[in-house]
């Protein structure tokens, strides 16, 4: 009797040369890779606290709180459209900034935290 379903077959690893690229993979394929990964981070990037800050960042958030300020005043408090938008530009000007050097000195403050860590250690 014929075969009514198609076996699964295997994803294809290797490249025209014959060579098998392992740096990619990122499931383990046996328990001592898998403590391995464990122990030295999973090959995870850098934490959200290891970048710099940037001005894009700045300016996303800026604007993400002016905006729920201004939906904020014209639910809550009623007041009208053009007043409201207005106040959240004024809002919008102090927030970039504001939060660009507020992320800078947090950020300065980490680094020389994990720069005396890694002296002392």
């Amino acid at each position: 009797m014929a075969q009514t379903k198609k076996k699964r077959t295997r994803k294809k690893r290797g490249t025209q040369a014959g060579s098998i690229e392992t740096k990619r993979r990122s499931r383990p394929r046996s328990r001592a890779e898998a403590r391995n990964q464990a122990k030295s981070g999973g090959g995870r990037t850098l934490s959200k606290g290891d970048n710099p800050p940037t001005w894009k960042g700045a300016v996303i958030r800026g604007l993400v709180a002016s905006l729920i300020f201004v939906v904020l005043l014209i639910l809550i408090f009623g007041r009208n459209l053009t007043g409201s938008l207005a106040i959240g530009l004024l809002m919008l000007v102090f927030y970039i900034p504001a939060g660009y050097y507020m992320d800078l000195f947090l950020w300065r403050r980490r680094e020389r935290q994990r720069i005396r860590a890694k002296s002392k250690g």
